[in-house]
């Protein structure tokens, strides 16, 4: 059965040399673990790091030997590349729009080695949405990239403040995907998870921005105003399928009935979530998560992914043969809709 994994992650040398330069955050500093081996911390805000180990960075930058090999370990024929977090959206706006010119224009010769393994998705600087959105016009039609990744808030902001829907627009016309990727919540939100630093990552916290993210943009009405706009979120949706149900509820009875944005929107928010965005399975390999997005969503709203390095492709393999659903809706999973959403 082939298989696509949609959010497998890469830096670029010139990217972490940046990282490693810097003195204000984002930056990389070295330091020791328990074990006194060294490890990168970084760090993303005042309080807030990311512990990183040198293996993980160098799986990061291998963009043939040891990639290639663990996809064909385990049957994965192509992978989607996005740059690893932190993206461009981190820094200022000069800075930010640079580093993904430079960074879309290094994946592209990494692609053109492996045109029938690789794809991208183009890095972003939204600091200057339409220098972005004129980004996202050449990796498309230029390099051949199958869509964007941002890393939810830029710089404490979200994508449903209309000044960023000049790219959301041009995301439409081009007919790709924007892949809304967590990051640690914004600087106005992050100092309660600070008590206990590793809620605000992976482990609680990236969800919960995430999520927000993408209530956000239901709530603005972008998806009135741009149909056909797809919005792809990890880890089995950010817990929104979860909530699908409440959420209506809440809307037409509760809160939601006295706040006038809801008089403006076309329709509930569970249909926009089925609508407009995808949803894939990276970094969530348990199967009750899965069946709730399956009978929530159906398998053609979802897409597989590892969420290559931080997990194995082996145990993603091994968990979508292994889930109890019929073998078609594993073939839309593994690659029919991610062929049929991005072009391939």
């Amino acid at each position: 059965m082939k298989r696509i994994a949609i959010e497998e992650h890469f830096h670029t040398q010139r990217y972490v040399n940046h990282l490693r330069s810097r003195t204000d955050y984002p930056k990389v500093e070295i330091s020791r673990d328990r074990q006194n081996n060294e490890i990168e911390l970084l760090w993303c805000a005042p309080g807030y790091y990311l512990p990183r180990k040198p293996e993980i960075t160098n799986r990061l930058l291998d963009m043939a030997d040891m990639r290639l090999q663990e996809m064909d370990e385990t049957g994965i024929d192509m992978q989607i590349l996005s740059l690893v977090c932190p993206g461009p959206e981190i820094f200022d706006a000069p800075t930010g729009t640079t580093l993904a010119r430079q960074t879309n224009d290094e994946l592209f010769e990494v692609i053109k080695r492996h045109p029938k393994r690789f794809a991208g998705f183009a890095a972003l600087a939204p600091q200057d949405p339409r220098s972005a959105a004129d980004e996202l016009e050449r990796a498309v039609k230029q390099l051949g990239f199958k869509g964007a990744k941002i890393n939810s808030h830029i710089r404490g902001e979200y994508l449903d403040d209309q000044k960023y829907w000049v790219m959301l627009e041009r995301a439409e016309t081009l007919g790709v995907p924007i892949y809304i990727h967590p990051r640690e919540p914004s600087s106005d939100m992050l100092k309660p998870y600070l008590t206990y630093p590793a809620l605000a990552g992976s482990m609680w916290g990236y969800a919960a921005e995430t999520g927000l993210h993408a209530m956000r943009l239901i709530c603005s009405g972008v998806f009135d105003k741009y149909p056909n706009l797809k919005i792809i979120l990890g880890h089995l949706g950010e817990a929104l399928p979860f909530w699908l149900w409440r959420l209506d509820q809440r809307w037409n009875v509760g809160e939601g009935a006295s706040d006038p944005l809801v008089k403006r929107l076309m329709k509930k928010p569970s249909q926009y979530v089925k609508d407009n965005f995808l949803v894939t399975t990276s970094g969530m390999f348990w199967e009750p998560a899965f069946l709730c997005v399956y009978l929530s969503l159906g398998a053609d709203n979802i897409l597989f992914a590892v969420d290559y390095p931080f997990e194995a492709s082996k145990e993603a393999v091994q968990f979508m043969d292994g889930l109890s659903i019929c073998d078609h809706d594993k073939e839309k999973i593994y690659h029919l809709n991610a062929e049929a959403l991005l072009g391939l």
